[in-house]
């Protein structure tokens, strides 16, 4: 059934008071659209609250807009069009790209997890083949008149390798306009890897993330000091270096840092895994993609380099060779899925080396309330690891400036470009404590209305 509503409102069904599960549905002019469908991560209800039936009639939905292709917001996709979604999804070509890999990993793991439990899988493959029967593709800049109610624009949001910011022009029932904007997740600029978060201008309403929204990042200098010191330590002390990495913009950061390391000879051409099939597949997408790089990453390709690649770098995609790594000596480097230890190849990796107490374990990313991970970071001494107790005598080192997130300062910074349009942000996609800290200091600092929205509740947009 059609939207019946006629005045503009957005509602947000999840991501807000959690960093994960972005679902958000701006409605009006008879129209229904929604901007992203990820799952929830992380915690004991994940699996739970993403086989729940959504709140609203999927066949109701008329366009989806997917800001970037991590499983937070794209990873219910396939859901949503089993449930009777048949609308046009749109997303950059990179973010299609990136997320068939992705999706299709994914209804593999779904898949094989139904037979452990006896359950049907959320989604399967066929749910998977047909989304993407659906979707259509917005190149960056582009200003597309979806209908006679609304046009949307793409501006980049540096965060990873095609994720983008949607610009929405909404037209009201008197004939007058209003800009709406959903950030996605905002790029830690400048990144690694990419060009620049782009600045929004003119905006009436902004829908901003806040990971990071009431802590900063360290300053980049001390990232990159930090990482050497930890790979040169580890190699000292003859141990294993073991990075728990996200398949998707991490892997391809932190390969990209021990290039520079090991071409420069900071560091001896010591045995380095890339142990994750899904991160080896998605690195020849960042392999064949380079003009989204910033300027410095496309002029060390220009002249020749392979930013992925170095001497002893070995991708272990089958199952037999990742048990090898286990006979190769120290010291040794792996990076491993998943980046909070929820699931994959690193578990099997930390029973490992977490006893160790010469190997290190570095954290490279955000770590979710209930996941290994944040239970590691957060000091434990032994943990539960299927079903044997792990002792963590390794090394446990936490770097915070490779985030793929803005941090509180720069956050502010964002929204302080275009304060002087702004009437309302609303703020999701970050734990309670860290949203509410961030409302507060745009309403101090920026003087902007900014609000924590609550879930399911309409908002109206004037």
């Amino acid at each position: 059934m059609p939207s019946e509503a006629k005045e503009w409102s957005v509602i947000f069904w999840s991501g807000v008071n959690t960093v994960t599960g972005a679902n958000f549905m701006l409605e009006g002019q008879n129209v229904r659209i929604l901007i992203d469908c990820g799952m929830v991560q992380g915690g004991s209800d994940s699996e739970k609250e993403n086989n729940k039936s959504f709140p609203y009639d999927p066949s109701s939905i008329d366009h989806l807009f997917v800001t970037h292709a991590h499983m937070d917001h794209v990873g219910r996709i396939p859901k949503l069009v089993k449930d009777g979604f048949h609308g046009k999804i749109y997303s950059t070509p990179e973010t299609k790209s990136l997320a068939k890999l992705m999706l299709a990993n994914a209804a593999g793991i779904q898949e094989s997890q139904s037979k452990e439990r006896g359950a049907p899988p959320i989604f399967d493959k066929q749910d998977v083949d047909k989304s993407f029967v659906f979707w259509e593709t917005i190149d960056y800049h582009q200003e597309k008149l979806i209908n006679q109610s609304f046009s949307v624009r793409v501006l980049d949001a540096g965060h990873i390798l095609g994720s983008s910011m949607y610009e929405f022009v909404c037209k009201k029932e008197d004939g007058k306009s209003f800009k709406i904007v959903f950030t996605g997740d905002v790029g830690n600029s400048p990144s690694i890897l990419l060009r620049d978060t782009e600045p929004i201008t003119g905006t009436d309403y902004l829908v901003m993330e806040s990971v990071y929204g009431d802590r900063n990042h360290e300053p980049k200098e001390f990232r990159d000091r930090k990482f050497k010191e930890v790979v040169i330590d580890s190699i000292k002390n003859k141990g294993t270096l073991l990075i728990p990495a996200f398949s998707l913009e991490r892997a391809q950061t932190i390969l990209y840092e021990l290039n520079k390391l090991i071409e420069s000879a900071v560091i001896p051409k010591i045995p380095v895994f890339l142990d994750s099939p899904l991160a080896i597949e998605l690195t020849t997408i960042y392999e064949s993609i380079t003009s989204l790089y910033n300027e410095k990453v496309r002029s060390e390709i220009s002249k020749g380099d392979d930013i992925f690649d170095f001497p002893r770098l070995k991708e272990t995609a089958r199952s037999w060779e990742s048990r090898k790594i286990f006979k190769t000596p120290n010291p040794k480097i792996i990076i491993a899925g998943s980046g909070m230890s929820t699931a994959g190849r690193v578990l099997s990796h930390e029973k490992y080396v977490l006893p160790d107490k010469n190997s290190t374990l570095l954290l490279v990313g955000y770590q979710a309330p209930g996941t290994l991970g944040r239970e590691i970071q957060s000091g434990a001494k032994e943990v539960m690891i299927g079903d044997e107790i792990t002792k963590v005598n390794a090394q446990i080192i936490t770097i915070d400036g490779y985030s793929a997130h803005k941090d509180s300062d720069h956050l502010v910074e964002f929204v302080g470009e275009s304060s002087s349009s702004i009437k309302g942000v609303f703020i999701v996609m970050g734990e309670p404590k860290s949203a509410r800290f961030l409302a507060q200091r745009l309403r101090d600092d920026v003087g902007v209305k900014a609000v924590t929205p609550e879930p399911a509740k309409t908002y109206p947009l004037s």
